[in-house]
């Protein structure tokens, strides 16, 4: 088949395409620059003209984009897209129940709450790594690299502490009551594990108050999406996350040196190393590699899902850390594959114990990365995506 394939600045892409073409795939490459708008009629017309022109039998993006769906509908050319990330405001767009759309979700419960609403072109399938290429990698890698990204403990991602990230900050004029509420409702569900209830929480006299603040949120016309969802997903979330991050790092770094790998130069954290960001496909293998335990601290919006980050670390046969994530459970094994925590300080005695047992950890960063060599790579995947078409 013939793959248009919109390459714009995403992760996978680099591993995905050659799997296109390990299958026999032809794959023609078409520069997109990310358009979040859902109307743009010159790029649409261009886009049109390009279909026409090319005659490919699907479109295919990472993340899913209503503008494309738009077009593909009108010139009825199946568009396949892969959803890695969460919260995306995009798949409640109007364009979702196009009959052109084949939208793939990484996050199961995510993907089941759309099903359950009554749509029939969605589907669940989690993220992949390349072994083929990270394994290659970690076995060319010299001492000095080695040497250079050997840790005890690594942690790569933001802390959601950048002024574009700390949403949370920007809700200056609301009362102390509001603040009050919104402080325990964040505080409260960063003792919770495996079910987010803030977008429930959030009542319609707290929402009209946050409507009236400095930072107000607004639906797009152009989607289902509510305030509610907005201020949840991108403002609260995202707080619960970052302090969840921060506690976890500054505990570990009381207990041994951590590496930290992040946009924010500004953080500071004793016992933690900022070494600022790592290119994802150049330098990060060595971290999860050259690292005795990875940390995976999922962004709290994320339901169920695996994030692409876990894949990355067993794909490295580096030993996981993890949160609790339910969908881990439909292919891995906990204790054997990797290890999850239940509590920041759960977190900070699991750590503390497989720093000190080489033999079970090294069992079972192995068992992880045979697991996803076996299973979960992008070829499998593909195989996956083409039995649903």
């Amino acid at each position: 088949m013939k793959i248009l394939f919109l390459n714009w600045n995403s992760f996978g892409n680099e591993d995905i395409i050659p799997a296109f073409r390990e299958l026999n795939h032809e794959v023609v490459l078409y520069p997109f620059a990310k358009i979040v708008s859902n109307y743009d009629e010159k790029w649409e017309k261009e886009f049109s003209s390009a279909l026409r022109s090319l005659v490919p039998d699907f479109v295919f993006s990472f993340a899913y984009f209503p503008i494309v769906s738009k077009v593909c509908q009108s010139e009825k050319i199946l568009y396949l897209s892969w959803v890695y990330d969460s919260p995306q405001v995009a798949l409640y767009s109007y364009t979702m129940i196009n009959s052109c759309n084949r939208v793939f979700i990484f996050d199961k419960e995510l993907c089941m709450s759309f099903i359950r609403s009554g749509f029939k072109n969605i589907f669940y399938l989690p993220m992949a790594a390349n072994t083929a290429r990270l394994d290659a990698m970690l076995a060319a890698q010299s001492p000095a690299i080695a040497s250079e990204y050997k840790s005890n403990i690594s942690f790569v991602g933001s802390l959601y502490s950048e002024p574009k990230h700390n949403l949370y900050s920007r809700l200056t004029s609301i009362r102390p009551y509001v603040k009050g509420y919104l402080d325990g409702l964040i505080h409260t569900q960063l003792a919770v594990y495996g079910f987010n209830f803030i977008e429930d929480a959030l009542t319609p006299q707290i929402l009209e108050e946050l409507l009236r603040s400095d930072y107000p949120m607004h639906p797009h016309s152009t989607g289902v999406e509510s305030s509610q969802y907005l201020y949840a997903q991108y403002v609260l979330n995202r707080r619960v996350t970052s302090l969840e991050r921060e506690k976890i790092l500054r505990l570990l770094g009381t207990l041994t040196n951590v590496d930290l790998y992040t946009h924010d130069s500004n953080v500071r954290l004793e016992g933690v190393s900022n070494h600022g960001p790592v290119d994802y496909y150049d330098t990060m293998p060595y971290v999860f590699g050259n690292s005795k335990i990875n940390l995976n601290i999922s962004l709290r919006s994320i339901k169920s899902g695996i994030p692409l980050r876990a894949f990355d670390i067993m794909g490295c046969r580096g030993f996981l850390l993890s949160n609790y994530q339910s969908d881990f459970l439909d292919f891995f094994i906990p204790g054997e594959d990797f290890v999850f925590y239940e509590s920041i300080e759960h977190a900070g005695k699991l750590a503390e114990y497989y720093l000190k047992h080489d033999d079970e950890r090294d069992a079972i960063r192995t068992n992880g990365h045979k697991k996803i060599q076996a299973g979960h790579t992008y070829r499998h995947r593909l195989e996956e995506m083409f039995s649903v078409l």
